[in-house]
């Protein structure tokens, strides 16, 4: 019986810490050394290969309707002398919900864009069919976005994974464009936060985040009523502080009623409107126009009355400049200066608004092509 219990022994004091048996170097031919390799509290040393994801830029600005792409790349330290089967997946969270959250915590939910291992790759959602990965170069990973769209804007999330490696890289993507105030037609203050993602969107734009009327702000945006933004807050951004929009003494800066009851509480809206494809053009014609015949003038020539954010956006990022009030399709009349000079309206740069006159006053129009 001593016999048979005296290498059970030897193995259980192999075992025990501290034990003379412990195997010097070992290795589990993966991403770490031995488990001994610590400082005794319980840390490990890892000093083996390593998964690098890193991206060269922080945030890609793009414009809609082009190609974007979102920089991705993965290296092992030290160098793999034979290559191994990673699994990559791109994610990302909007900047821009037009569908309503369910809650905060769904809001802030990542939204698969895509997934591949090797020359297999699957796309999710509305960006199924235009993304690829770029591949490059080996340990290219970035994302290649076509036909980029308003609601595109937002964090990305570039996520590798080896085994049990799993590292990740962030990256924002910006679209340039132009931030402007609206309201309704009945007047100030009329859109709960679901009024006013409609309101935008019937504009051809989304409602602005924080970070684009803060840039706009920054470029000398002024308002002084207050308006939602994507994140269901409601701000307005003041570069002249004075009475009512805060008071005088006040430092310029963007101002915040923060979260509002997105049902009940009602205010304007911060639209942001992206390049758009088309041409946004005045129609020369002989008379002056009311709305209806506005409207019918831009079907005749083959096109349709522009949305104010499709205005906006051939202002700022066309250069729209036209000293002539025109319909719009919401049944507002502006125009767009970007040569302040007299008889123009005010000396700085801007798109003009006559608001929403009766229809059947008469005035010029907008068409899009």
């Amino acid at each position: 019986m001593a016999g048979l219990l005296r290498p059970l022994l030897v193995v259980c004091w192999y075992l025990l810490p501290g034990g003379q048996g412990r195997v010097s170097g070992y290795s589990n031919g993966f991403h770490y050394q031995d488990i001994s390799n610590g400082n005794g509290n319980g840390e490990i040393f890892f000093n083996g290969i390593r998964l690098h994801v890193e991206s060269p830029q922080s945030t890609v600005s793009a414009t809609r309707g082009s190609s974007v792409t979102l920089p991705c790349h993965y290296h092992y330290e030290p160098e793999l002398t034979t290559p191994r089967r990673t699994r990559v997946k791109w994610s990302w969270l909007p900047a821009n919900g037009i569908a309503p959250p369910l809650s905060h915590q769904a809001f802030l939910r990542e939204t698969e864009v895509m997934v591949a291992m090797g020359s297999r790759h699957r796309s999710y959602g509305s960006f199924r069919g235009r993304v690829r990965l770029r591949r490059s170069v080996p340990g290219d990973l970035s994302l290649v976005i076509n036909e980029l769209q308003l609601n595109d804007t937002g964090r990305y999330r570039c996520e590798v994974i080896d085994g049990l490696e799993d590292e990740s890289v962030t990256v924002e993507l910006e679209l340039r464009g132009v931030v402007f105030p609206y309201h309704s037609q009945n007047g100030r203050y009329h859109f709960n936060f679901f009024d006013a993602q409609q309101a935008c969107l019937d504009q051809d734009a989304t409602l602005a985040t924080f970070e684009q009327l803060f840039a706009a702000w920054e470029e000398g945006l002024d308002w002084c009523n207050a308006g939602w933004l994507a994140d269901g807050t409601v701000q307005y951004p003041i570069t002249d502080p004075r009475d009512g929009c805060g008071g005088e003494n006040l430092a310029p800066g963007v101002r915040s009623y923060g979260p509002r009851h997105r049902l009940l509480h009602r205010y304007d809206a911060f639209c942001f409107a992206a390049s758009v494809k088309g041409t946004v053009y005045f129609l020369e014609n002989l008379t002056k126009l009311n709305f209806t015949e506005a409207v019918l003038a831009c079907a005749n020539d083959g096109t349709q009355i522009a949305k104010v954010g499709q205005l906006y956006s051939a202002w700022r990022l066309v250069g729209l400049d036209r000293c002539d009030a025109g319909w719009l399709a919401d049944g507002s009349v502006r125009y767009p200066i970007t040569r302040a000079r007299a008889n123009c309206g005010a000396t700085q740069p801007g798109v003009r608004s006559f608001g929403f006159p009766p229809v059947f006053l008469k005035y010029g129009v907008y068409c899009y092509r």
